[in-house]
């Protein structure tokens, strides 16, 4: 198990890279480096999927309180990966249920671009994200949907599929506005469909020394009948002290990407 300890200037040097990856030398390969790296120093499209959950496997309890399952240094985890990232991408459940901010609060960095996935329009415009001054929002809707508008907000309508909205084509549209480096944060639904899809290089789990017993599962993907059919990424783990984190490669990125 590598151990993560990020001093604020590190944490500088490891904010550079997003902007110069090219010139990063071999000297900064830490076990920071080794986490961070493959989001900071992404020239292409990249996509991290990011799970905070207690040690059964539980992201909320049975009546959907989520609050505090990550401990301290799970959230300033979250954050980093926010401040690396050009947008993060969450689904209605997580804004109806959470009410995120979805901002760099914990790090130094940038505030992400906020995107939601609404297929059926279901957002009403008095959520928290189009009313706190913060970074901008693009809402992705489904073209069969009641069309709605909100301020401080793009919406952006894709034709919906059998499973709903494409993730390829999600991505294609961010990606077409220099958003490259996209972290997928939630919820279970949202983070299934990405990874059934194959859109997802990496996939963070923060595992918080807890245990709740019942409640959703933050990984929710189709069901094996043997386990000889289920995924086996490689993983490397990291204590980021209050939480452990398991760093799952589920697409190796060629060089020329990075």
């Amino acid at each position: 198990m590598h151990s993560v300890d990020i001093a604020p200037a590190r944490w500088a040097q490891l904010l550079a890279r997003q902007n110069h990856p090219e010139t990063q030398p071999a000297e900064s390969a830490d076990a920071a480096a080794a986490l961070y790296g493959p989001l900071a120093d992404a020239k292409g499209p990249f996509v991290l999927a990011q799970v905070g959950q207690s040690l059964d496997g539980r992201v909320a309890t049975e009546a959907g309180d989520a609050r505090d399952i990550s401990g301290p240094d799970g959230l300033k985890h979250l954050h980093r990966c926010r401040a690396l990232a050009d947008a993060v991408i969450v689904g209605i459940n997580t804004v109806k249920a959470d009410n995120p901010r979805l901002s760099v609060r914990l790090v130094e960095g940038q505030d992400p671009i906020r995107v939601v996935v609404d297929c059926h329009a279901a957002l009403d415009g008095s959520e928290g994200l189009f009313r706190d001054n913060g970074a901008d929002v693009i809402v992705f809707q489904g073209s069969d949907a009641p069309l709605r508008s909100y301020a401080n907000a793009e919406v952006i309508r894709l034709q919906p599929t059998s499973g709903g909205l494409d993730t390829g084509t999600m991505l294609e549209r961010l990606n077409s506005r220099g958003l490259n480096r996209i972290l997928v944060e939630g919820g279970a639904g949202t983070i299934r469909h990405f990874i059934a899809e194959g859109q997802v290089d990496r996939l963070h789990v923060a595992v918080a020394p807890l245990i709740i017993g019942a409640g959703p599962s933050g990984i929710n993907l189709a069901a094996v009948a043997t386990l000889a059919e289920a995924m086996r990424p490689p993983v490397t783990v990291y204590d980021l002290g209050s939480d452990t984190l398991f760093d799952c490669c589920l697409r190796p990125q060629p060089l020329s990407s990075r």
